[in-house]
């Protein structure tokens, strides 16, 4: 079986399920999340199936983030916000739901809408070394 059939962001995109569209062009679809975080919460969508952002090309990509700030301050107007968040979770262990990469627009009134914690000191004798083994693998 196509892994896409059972892809709820692909039916919805391919118009199989219902959703309240507020962007669309040849490469991204913009739609209402129906579990938001707060008012005016969307979720911006690849029109080709690709499970998380290691998979899209890097052409798409280039346009996303575009879109994803047109986006939001468009929703920033709409909906009397004064700040937003783009939140972009890869895989399962991230909190990724959905096995098609998206990308979260969620305007923000107040920090208590969405807590956030600032994690804890580093360990300044560790992160040298943690910094070598990503730029080892760049």
């Amino acid at each position: 079986m196509n892994p896409m059939s059972k892809c709820v962001f692909c039916e919805i995109a391919n118009g199989r399920i219902p959703s309240i569209r507020v962007y669309e062009d040849d490469d991204f679809l913009v739609f209402m999340d129906i579990n938001p975080v707060t008012d005016g919460h969307c979720l911006l969508v690849t029109r080709n199936h690709y499970p998380t952002m290691a998979e899209v090309p890097d052409a798409i990509l280039a346009k996303a983030l575009p879109l994803a700030k047109a986006l939001a301050q468009a929703a920033m107007l709409g909906v009397g916000a004064e700040g937003f968040n783009v939140i972009c979770n890869n895989g399962s262990v991230s909190g990724q739901l959905v096995d098609h990469w998206h990308l979260h627009v969620i305007p923000r009134r107040d920090k208590a809408e969405l807590p956030l914690r600032q994690g804890d000191p580093a360990d300044l004798t560790k992160l040298p070394f943690v910094a070598d083994a990503i730029r080892s693998n760049l």
